[in-house]
């Protein structure tokens, strides 16, 4: 059964001078590389929400540019300010998620009351962990995300009087029968479910979340994987408060690989793959951004193209050398791994067996280092010839 989504953004964050765009509302602060409430709209709109309110005291200039953005992205949402309009906009043929006001909660959450119907709610076991959350009863406190049936919203939405949405829908929610799903307590010490109300509380979570999604990403292999992607997680909290898109980023990764190019042809091999793989690590800095965002992945030409920038610096490095043809094959056959690890088509081949344009710079790295462009060449040569043929060779059901 579809569903829509109502997010709760009208309480006062606890001020501070680094507060969000939207100043003192906790739907303001800075998360994930953009507002909060913009991170709980991708949120629910990722698990399925076809259509998404969000209920503000006040219509400011930073929620609206916020709609404007999530709209561009093709994201059904719009803003009320009163239960009038509440009643007026919700549907009454589908259920209601609710999502707290400041509330971060895993994605698999969403997911887990996304593929259930009628009244659910998510709940934690009382605590100290849980003591943000508000109380059930005297064994479980709302961890912030419910699901309400359109007659348990309306019958709430009908009440008369000055009451609060969160807390009177969850009081009503659990009169109903609601079932309860509950998360576990080392979620919410690892902030996998947090109640935000300050910058800094979101800036620990958003980074936390950084650190423990980066290994998601299933398009890395090699030295990407084992080396250049713990250089990217270092590097991508440093950039989430800049609210530096994740696209220019990228940009900024081919333009480094670019200039690796030029001092290639300058005859400076490795300063130009030290430049090359800053190139790489900016473009796994963009991913994990993009990740984190809740943005959709990025498995086009514009993602590759520091990868592939860098597979054109090995021929040119070669025809430096006077090895234009052994600097092509190899860049021709990284390419093909490039290719097979970005589009999942790897088989069943460990990380370490895809020789990636990061791996085949540090090998052609320490080579020149020690034995000079053409012992270079040779070596990422072999390593790429062996790679694929782990990558042919590799039990597909294994």
């Amino acid at each position: 059964m579809s569903f829509a989504a109502v997010i709760c953004a009208s309480h006062s964050a606890n001020f501070a001078p680094s507060s969000g765009p939207g100043g003192a509302l906790r739907a303001g602060l800075h998360f994930a590389g953009h507002s909060l409430v913009e991170y709980q709209v991708r949120q629910a709109a990722d698990a399925g929400a076809t259509h998404i309110l969000i209920l503000v005291s006040a219509v400011t200039p930073f929620l609206s540019q916020a709609v404007d953005r999530l709209t561009a992205d093709k994201i059904n949402v719009s803003l009320i300010r009163d239960m009038v309009s509440l009643v007026r906009e919700a549907p009454r043929d589908r259920d209601m998620l609710l999502i707290a006001d400041g509330a971060i909660i895993a994605q698999n959450h969403f997911v887990s009351i996304s593929q259930r119907s009628g009244n659910v709610l998510l709940a934690v076991d009382d605590s100290r962990v849980s003591a943000p959350f508000e109380r059930i009863d005297g064994q479980h406190r709302w961890a912030g995300l419910l699901r309400a049936t359109p007659e348990v919203l309306f019958g709430t939405l009908d009440m008369l009087g000055d009451w609060d949405l969160e807390l009177t829908l969850m009081r009503a929610v659990v009169q109903a029968g609601a079932h309860r799903l509950i998360v576990l307590q080392e979620d919410i010490l690892e902030g996998r479910v947090a109640l935000i109300d300050n910058q800094a509380s979101a800036d620990l979570v958003s980074q936390g979340l950084l650190s423990k999604g980066s290994d998601a990403l299933s398009t890395d292999g090699g030295a990407e994987h084992y080396i250049l992607s713990h250089a990217a997680t270092r590097l991508a909290p440093m950039l989430l408060r800049t609210q530096v898109p994740a696209s220019q980023i990228r940009i900024g990764g081919m333009a480094l690989s670019t200039i690796g190019v030029i001092a290639a042809a300058l005859g400076w091999p490795v300063f130009a793959i030290l430049l090359m793989l800053g190139g790489l690590i900016l473009s796994l800095t963009s991913d994990r951004l993009g990740l984190l965002a809740r943005r959709s992945h990025d498995t086009g030409w514009a993602a590759l193209a520091p990868g592939i920038i860098a597979l054109i610096g090995f021929t040119v490095i070669g025809s430096e050398a006077g090895a234009l043809m052994d600097g092509l094959y190899l860049s021709l056959l990284v390419g093909v791994i490039l290719l097979a690890v970005r589009w999942r088509r790897t088989s069943f081949a460990k990380p370490w067996a895809l020789f990636t344009p990061g791996s085949a710079l540090l090998v052609a790295l320490i080579a020149i280092i020690l034995s000079g462009i053409n012992a270079a060449l040779a070596v990422a040569t072999l390593c790429a010839i062996g790679s694929i043929g782990t990558i042919v060779l590799t039990d597909r059901k294994s």
